[in-house]
């Protein structure tokens, strides 16, 4: 059998009930959505200022950049793997671009090019050492984040880069090109990454051969690997993608701030898996999906904002998180053993 030769069922064991397995996805995207309706709802009640505009485009630029990375890491996390590098990559990538555009004066495509190329540079090294080396995927992406955030340290020279002799840097996420069509309505360019970033995540996990094999490979390794797959090359595939998005969160926070903060990072990852188990994508392997992802994006920045308002101290907001994430991953489990 030729070693791109799809496994039966996608390399799901035909034992799985599929339609089942569907079903649990289903009613946990519901369930995302169904929490983020009623915090909407109590946050509105409890705070009149919450359903501002103004307050409104915070929180779709808070969830742009968590929601990206997100994305790619839901990737990582259907095959049964994590990735804790993407919050210092998305920062290494941030200081590349800064050094692309404002040190070398370089155009900002070739900025935000090289940017993204950084962050898929760092996910094909974290792919090779997991699926060629065989090192765990929690060790060897722990020792990415370390990697990436010393170099963004050493790069930069320890001191922020800013774009301030670029304006039109700033545009790429907080530009409105909805607002020029639209007056008044001036929702930033983050969230249109975002949501363009998510059509093309959807497209690739559920309409190309790439999609296929990270079931597969979440679903049963080792039985897509005796089918002739090479599993190795798709591993590495799929950690060059959540790179890949890694790097796109990087152009969009650097916009964002207007500079590249070489300290910032660390901490990014926590929040874009706890996004990913919230909408429903298991930790163990098999399942998933981009839209939940985007609900628990959401999910996450509307809570934080909602508390925010409401003076509840961050060291709460933290506890009330860590308690959400528990919750989604005991429901994920009453899940597995369902089916």
């Amino acid at each position: 059998m030729s070693s791109e030769t799809l496994p039966s069922k996608g390399g799901i064991p035909r034992s799985w009930n599929r339609e089942a397995i569907l079903r649990s996805e289903a009613l946990q995207r519901i369930l995302a959505f169904a929490a983020l309706i009623i915090l909407i709802i109590v946050f509105s009640l409890a705070s009149p200022n919450f359903l501002q505009f103004r307050n409104v485009v915070g929180i779709f630029l808070a969830t742009a950049v968590n929601g990206i990375l997100a994305l790619g890491v839901t990737f990582v996390i259907i095959t049964a793997g994590i990735d804790l590098s993407i919050g210092t990559v998305m920062t290494f990538a941030a200081v590349i671009t800064g050094v692309l555009v404002t040190n070398w004066e370089l155009p900002i495509a070739v900025g935000v090019l090289g940017g993204i190329a950084a962050g898929g540079l760092a996910g094909l090294i974290n792919g090779v050492v997991i699926a060629k080396m065989r090192v765990p995927p929690f060790v060897a992406t722990l020792g990415m984040m370390y990697v990436a955030k010393g170099l963004a340290l050493i790069i930069s020279e320890l001191r922020p880069i800013y774009f301030t002799d670029t304006p039109a840097f700033r545009d790429i996420a907080t530009g409105s090109l909805i607002g020029r069509v639209v007056p008044g309505f001036d929702l930033p360019n983050a969230v249109l990454i975002l949501f363009g970033a998510a059509l093309i995540g959807n497209f690739l996990l559920f309409k190309t051969i790439l999609g296929r094999y990270t079931f597969a490979l979440g679903s049963n390794e080792e039985a897509t690997r005796l089918s002739g797959v090479n599993t190795a090359r798709w591993k590495i595939a799929v950690y060059t993608v959540s790179g890949l998005y890694a790097g796109l969160g990087g152009i969009v926070i650097a916009s964002r701030l207007n500079s590249a903060q070489p300290a910032l990072g660390q901490g990014y990852e926590l929040d874009a898996i706890a996004a990913v188990v919230i909408g429903g994508t298991s930790l163990s392997g098999g399942q998933g999906s981009i839209l939940g992802t985007v609900i628990g994006a959401f999910v996450i920045s509307v809570l934080t904002n909602g508390l925010r308002m409401l003076s509840v101290p961050q060291e709460w907001q933290i506890v009330v998180t860590g308690a959400i994430i528990i919750v989604a991953v005991y429901f994920d489990m009453v899940r597995r053993r369902g089916q």
